[in-house]
């Protein structure tokens, strides 16, 4: 029997039930099903820039929580290895940086950069050692547009998965994005991760919610556009906005497009802006609190300046309506809803990708 049954007809669909944002039980096997098996931002290619270094992270904390690295090693090719020695588990590398070989400092066992062992004192008289299993494990990445993401078991090639993102944006100067601190920030937000998706996968709450942003938009020409993996919200601009300079021969060549709002499945977001790109990493922290972090990377020689985008101002206005919907789904007296057949395509591919999922 099916955890969940979204049916295909968007007319005739209801939305996921309660259970699924309400239910811990439900959240924890979403770990397995969901977050496992897709894509997750990790950090830039920056950190990892120079044959040597070695960046820690912890993948996902408080959902996968798996100790991984990455390093590039003498040859410049960059490795995703477990964090976690092979001899008695402890954490091999604790701060980032550069490093000839990857030495445990519990037993002094030592790895080569690409995760191949390579000495370990004292065992001289071990039978069958070493073996594969001496090595540390080598966990799937990828690299786009200077942005890293792992995934350790991933039922969808990373190639795959944004492939139409690619397509649709590839005349965009990717190549020069630069990291923006100052327009960067972490939010927490009383909500539910996929609640959180829900309100950014459609434009229908924008007049209700955005005032300032409604005024930019011309909300009769908003788009949505379905992939495999991924979504599109078009935006419009209304006269006198600002917008892309699209080249002739790219897909919305004549078209005054105000953002690119792509979606990514489970939990992640690019909206790129004629002055960059905003990335948003939707990060669950448990059934009822997510981390949103926001991450700014500007075109070199851009026209706009960003602060006219009121990115922060957005945000809180999306938390507000966020919060109140996790509030309200408490209700004994609220199962599950419909979708709108214009405004919700984004929802309603969402809610399908996570019934497939949880199969």
């Amino acid at each position: 029997m099916k955890k969940f049954n979204i049916k295909t007809d968007i007319r005739e669909a209801h939305t996921l039930p309660t259970n699924f944002y309400r239910n811990q039980n439900i959240f924890e096997q979403s770990k397995a099903h969901i977050f496992d098996a897709t894509w997750q931002y990790v950090a830039d290619t920056s950190v990892v820039s120079n044959p040597g270094q070695v960046y820690p992270f912890t993948l996902l904390k408080d959902v996968l929580d798996e100790p991984l690295l990455f390093s590039r090693d003498k040859n410049n090719k960059l490795h995703c290895l477990s964090n976690v020695c092979t001899h008695r588990g402890k954490i091999i590398v604790e701060k980032a940086g550069d490093n000839r070989t990857l030495s445990c400092g519990y037993h002094g066992r030592c790895f080569r950069l690409d995760g191949s062992f390579k000495s370990m004192p004292e065992f001289e008289e071990t039978e069958n050692f070493p073996t594969e299993d001496d090595n540390l494990a080598k966990i799937p990445f990828a690299e786009w547009s200077g942005l890293l993401f792992v995934s350790p078991n991933p039922l969808v090639s990373f190639e795959e998965m944004i492939a139409p993102i690619q397509e649709r944006i590839g005349w965009m100067p990717l190549d020069t994005l630069e990291y923006n601190e100052t327009g960067s920030k972490d939010y927490f937000v009383k909500a539910h991760w996929a609640l959180y998706c829900d309100n950014y996968l459609e434009g229908f709450h924008i007049p209700f919610v955005h005032p300032a942003l409604n005024e930019a938009l011309d909300f009769g020409n908003y788009q949505y556009e379905i992939f495999p993996y991924c979504n599109l919200q078009l935006g419009i601009a209304k006269d006198g906005e600002p917008c892309f300079d699209i080249p002739e021969g790219a897909i919305d060549y004549g078209k005054k497009v105000y953002a690119y709002y792509f979606w990514l499945f489970p939990n992640l977001m690019l909206n790129f802006y004629p002055w960059g790109l905003s990335l948003n990493i939707i990060q669950p922290l448990n059934h009822k609190e997510t981390k949103v972090s926001f991450r700014t990377y500007r075109f070199n020689n851009t026209k706009f300046d960003q602060s006219v985008f009121n990115i922060d101002k957005t945000e809180i206005e999306d938390e507000e309506v966020v919060e109140s919907v996790q509030f309200g789904i408490q209700s004994r007296y609220y199962k599950k809803g419909r979708f709108s057949p214009t405004m919700e395509k984004g929802v309603h591919h969402f809610h399908s990708l996570i019934a497939k999922f949880m199969d």
